[in-house]
């Protein structure tokens, strides 16, 4: 593409003596153009610490959830384990008891019913 202002001769044919392409004060403001792009889209990106709208101040209990949902609150941090119970081995006859050495006797079921 020739600069503005050079014409080119007839037929599309460039006259001898003239470059084609930019000339320097051209080349100098596409530069300038370039680089004030590059430093708007810059200026566009948003940063924590300027957010767009100015933080709101939630309610009562809004603001209660918000504290109590964030990750390490103190009710995650039980020490007991409340929510495990654990179920007692189970007897059965012919079974040892540890503490004692007894034998567990066989369960007598009554041969008549109700």
């Amino acid at each position: 593409m020739a600069p503005p202002g050079s014409e080119l001769g007839r037929g599309g044919v460039v006259p001898q003596g003239t470059t084609m392409g930019y000339t320097a004060d051209e080349k100098l403001r596409l530069e300038q153009l370039r680089a004030l792009r590059r430093r708007w889209l810059k200026d566009q990106e948003l940063s924590p610490r300027e957010p767009v709208l100015p933080p709101r101040k939630p309610g009562l209990v809004e603001g209660f959830w918000e504290g109590f949902l964030k990750p390490g609150g103190l009710w995650r941090q039980q020490r007991r384990p409340y929510g495990i119970v654990e179920t007692k081995p189970k007897i059965y006859p012919g079974d040892i008891i540890m503490e004692t050495g007894e034998v567990v006797p066989p369960l007598e079921i009554p041969s008549s019913h109700h």
